[in-house]
């Protein structure tokens, strides 16, 4: 229940000391926030899309000029390192400069041939997409929904996590600094209750970002009103490791795949599948790299793992963890906190783990990589579709045509091959099974959010 005099703490993962207290939006905040953008749609939608691509462009520009102060920021208030938060930054840029360059073309009529005298697709802006965000890429995951819905013509709304209220009240200033309507992008920060008040507020679409619970209550509630939604829900994301893989350097890919931000993304690296010919020598290596990576204070440019974004974080790795060692896993390293304050984790690698596994069936949102043996390769895709996930798969192997049949063969919705998994604005993101419905990114994501108009003229 909301109520005027809400507070939330933000805490520094990394100190534990307070760095932020604000009062969560209440019903009345979102009533208004939504009010504000149905009117600013009316005039946004009247732009032309090339207008819209200035206002973008403006707004990227911003950003790479507020970097290093928007990364600071993203660090203090869930603890990923300094330079992944200045990458991500500077991948936000990118990707705003993205929709402003290719926007319009996306956008325009597309005609065809009907026995009518002229036959056309437009594509039209359905108004108001509210969103509700994570912590996990406090302005990439906001931006990546924001930027294709807003060069569509639509207004948004962000709910970030209640831990990165900065972030989102960054993103609005910069849409504000690049001289957007008032209203067109808004951040309402806050808890559950003010993300429960935006979806019952009068809005044209939403797209949500979280657990599959919670996606499947969006999805009925979304169904209720028959409003458009994009869900993305997570993954356990297969490690494929083949017999003819280069394993020195597939080893090595294993540690940016998994410990990127310190293991909680989407689409790192979960279940490390690795055929048994060359299972030991893929172990070595993966623990050798693992044992290099610098465990510390996030705003240090040579750490490479900060902390878990929370207390209540730390102590679902250690459970989960208690629970592999339970059933017969055993760590070759890590595989304990680090130092006595902040919510830091050992980078750890797991063997002897069975694909039955709770660590196996979970998500596991940490710095934890459960190597699983797959006796060959039908074996190894047949375990990396034994998941309630189906977001991203990475496959490693020489023979590149074998690829190519392999990969129809993998359940995600994307899938690299010799390389680890990313999200990049030219591709479309988004999975399949419960990993959630729709897309985001690309052009078939600004898609998701329009009216697809048919148009027939006869004379």
């Amino acid at each position: 229940m909301i109520t005027p005099d809400t507070l939330i703490r933000c805490i520094n993962p990394a100190t534990e000391e307070e760095v932020f207290r604000y009062r969560a939006a209440s019903k009345d905040d979102v009533k208004g926030a939504v009010a504000r953008a149905r009117r600013a749609s009316q005039k946004w939608k009247e732009h032309s899309t090339w207008k819209r691509s200035d206002f973008l462009s403006e707004a990227a520009s911003t950003i790479r000029s507020r970097k290093e102060e928007f990364a600071k920021i993203m660090t203090q208030e869930m603890g990923k390192t300094i330079k992944e938060s200045v990458a991500e930054v500077e991948k936000c840029a990118r990707g705003v400069d993205y929709y402003a360059e290719n926007g319009p073309k996306f956008l325009e009529d597309e005609l065809v041939q009907t026995e009518a005298a002229e036959s056309y697709i437009a594509f039209e802006p359905l108004g108001v997409i509210a969103s509700i965000m994570p912590w996990n890429f406090p302005m990439w995951q906001p931006l990546r929904f924001a930027a294709p819905s807003l060069m569509a013509g639509n207004s948004v709304i962000v709910k970030p996590s209640r831990f990165v209220p900065r972030s989102g009240m960054m993103l609005q200033e910069v849409f504000e600094d690049a001289n957007l309507p008032a209203g067109c992008f808004q951040t309402v920060a806050g808890d559950s209750s003010t993300g429960e008040a935006l979806l019952d507020a009068d809005v044209d679409g939403y797209s949500f970002t979280g657990s599959v619970d919670v996606g499947i209550e969006i999805g009925r509630k979304a169904a209720s009103r028959l409003k458009k939604c994009v869900l993305e829900l997570g993954g356990s994301d297969p490690f494929i490791v083949l017999a003819d893989a280069d394993v020195k350097k597939t080893a090595k890919s294993a540690v940016a795949g998994k410990f990127v931000n310190c293991g909680q993304s989407c689409i790192a690296s979960k279940r490390f599948i690795v055929v048994k010919d060359v299972l030991d020598e893929f172990v070595e290596k993966f623990v050798s790299n693992t044992k290099r990576l610098k465990v510390g204070d996030p705003l240090n440019r040579n750490t490479d793992i900060g902390p878990l974004v929370s207390k209540e974080a730390l102590q679902k790795i250690e459970a989960q963890l208690d629970k592999a060692r339970e059933d017969g896993a055993e760590a070759l390293c890590g595989g304990e906190r680090h130092g006595s304050r902040g919510y830091f984790y050992e980078p750890t690698v797991l063997v002897n783990v069975k694909e039955k596994m709770q660590i196996v069936n979970e998500e596991v949102f940490g710095p934890v990589a459960p190597i699983i043996s797959a006796k060959d390769e039908k074996d190894a895709m047949r375990i990396a579709n034994s998941t309630k996930f189906g977001l991203g798969a990475s496959l490693w192997t020489e023979n590149i045509e074998k690829a190519k049949k392999i990969v129809s063969q993998i359940e995600a919705g994307l899938v690299t091959v010799n390389n680890i998994v990313v999200s990049d604005p030219r591709i479309p993101f988004g999975g399949v099974k419960q990993s959630g419905i729709g897309r985001e990114l690309s052009r078939y994501g600004m898609l998701e959010f329009v009216n697809i108009k048919s148009v027939r003229i006869h004379e």
